[in-house]
């Protein structure tokens, strides 16, 4: 009988528990957990090995020191910290508002006048119908937000690198857009300052106007190339007004809801030949726009065909010169546009007066 040595035996119960030591870690592994307690180091690994690769699929449970979950329109995204080539996509007035210069936005060939001079350096990804992904790759971002109204593959750009898209019904929510668009990039305070300073304009634009202010009806129309359109209190240029402490004509006079199931849409509507007078005010601020230049030419016809309209001569507005041609900023959304109308009514209302 062959006889077996103890130090042999010892070898094998040996070998068998460190065989069996490794299958256990294997299968903690295989089941999402890791072999050493020390999980934000997995995390940071995870990150490094993957980086933008994983785009929204970011649970919070796994976030890093180097990130925030943030919920948005399209699910949950760890956004970086403090990222430093931003994409911005419909939003860039609030990026700007914020101190930050993307390094390439949408629209960019459109922007109103109040933007014009804050461009430099900023790649054009085309336009909110159909963002360039290629171009916007390119680019490296090492982050992408934008409102959730923009046509493009959010599978594609969280790939290319977390991407946040913000709800975004109509204009008249630029306020709760901007406060998420501020706390999406870590700038929740720097937005509660913007907003301050706007509301201190309006304070003081209610002082100079005095008693002014809500004895005048306030009416904003916009011209298309086809139709003439109203527009209401809850749209963008209608919620300065109102903070303004200016009244609107009860044709105008219309909340969001209210204009929802009257016209099936929340911010304008379209009037008919025998409903100019819903156009009249005290005061009417009127703009045409068009994104490209035949669009603009035919509405700036449309524009003169009105005003040489008999029934255009009959309302008070106009008999007292008081119609006042603005930019296209007055659709436009963010705090610079807010601004920007606000400079209008101080100019025409206070300065004029």
């Amino acid at each position: 009988m062959t006889r077996q040595l103890p130090w042999v035996n010892l070898g094998i119960k040996r070998w068998r528990s460190i065989v069996l030591g490794l299958f256990t870690c294997l299968v903690v592994v295989i089941l999402g957990s890791a072999c050493t307690p020390n999980t934000s180091t997995q995390n940071g690994a995870i990150r490094e090995a993957f980086g933008n690769r994983l785009g929204t699929s970011i649970r919070p449970g796994i976030a890093s020191a180097d990130c925030r979950v943030i919920r948005h329109a399209r699910g949950e995204t760890c956004v970086p910290n403090n990222p430093q080539r931003v994409v911005v996509l419909g939003a860039l007035d609030y990026a700007l508002s914020l101190g930050i210069k993307p390094i390439g936005s949408d629209w960019l060939t459109a922007q109103d006048i109040h933007l014009s001079d804050m461009l430099d350096d900023i790649e054009d990804v085309g336009g909110n119908d159909a963002p360039n992904i290629e171009k916007i790759l390119t680019l490296k971002p090492d982050f992408i937000i934008g409102a959730d109204y923009v046509s493009a593959n959010y599978g594609a750009l969280s790939k290319i690198a977390p991407t946040v898209l913000i709800a975004y019904e109509h204009s008249g929510q630029w306020k709760e857009f901007f406060m998420s668009f501020a706390e999406a990039l870590g700038k929740t305070a720097e937005a509660h300052q913007v907003m301050d300073d706007y509301y201190a304009r309006t304070e003081e634009f209610k002082a100079r106007m005095g008693d002014r202010a809500a004895e005048i009806d306030v009416s904003i129309v916009r011209v298309y190339p086809s139709y003439v359109n109203l527009y209401l209190k809850d749209s963008f240029c209608g919620t300065v007004v109102a903070d303004a402490g200016l009244a609107r004509p009860p044709a105008q006079d219309l909340t969001a809801a209210e204009a929802s199931t009257l016209f099936d849409n929340p911010i304008q509507y379209t009037i008919s030949r025998e409903k100019m007078p819903d156009a009249d005010g005290d005061a009417i601020f009127l703009w045409t726009y068009g994104f490209q230049d035949d669009i603009a030419q035919q509405a700036q016809s449309q524009q003169e065909n009105l005003v040489a309209d008999p029934l255009w001569s009959t309302l008070s507005a106009v008999q007292n010169g008081q119609v006042y041609e603005v930019p296209p900023y007055w659709i436009g959304d963010g705090p610079i546009a807010a601004n920007a109308v606000l400079d209008d009514l101080f100019k025409y209302l206070v300065e004029d007066s």
